[in-house]
């Protein structure tokens, strides 16, 4: 099921801000951070030039938020790097009916699973 209309305006403008300030504008050339959603979720990426080749972008996912439809949850997943296109529960933070309490959280990740 798809994020309601709102909702998905709302994680655009709180998601796309986060990104936008999260990298200093000197490092902006060098990488960038993106997100796509699909069905009830939303990826983070962090998107880097790739070496060889200027103009190129690669994707490496972040993290990727869930909402619940049935409890109106936020829950918060990190990449599991062992398994492609595989998320754990990131353990940290309970589900949260605000967004932006994930978006905290990864700020204040001491263990690595998202800014390694």
């Amino acid at each position: 099921m798809a994020l309601p209309e709102l909702t998905q305006k709302l994680v655009e403008s709180k998601l796309g801000t986060y990104c936008h300030n999260k990298i200093p504008a000197h490092l902006q050339q060098q990488f960038r951070l993106s997100f796509s959603f699909w069905s009830n979720c939303v990826t983070l990426f962090e998107e880097r030039e790739v070496h060889d080749t200027p103009g190129e972008w690669t994707k490496m996912p972040i993290a990727q938020f869930r909402l619940d439809v049935v409890d109106g949850l936020w829950r918060l997943y990190c990449a599991d790097l062992k398994r492609r296109d595989s998320w754990l529960r990131y353990q940290d933070v309970e589900p949260a009916r605000d967004f932006e309490v994930l978006l905290g959280a990864m700020d204040l990740d001491r263990s690595g699973a998202f800014w390694g």
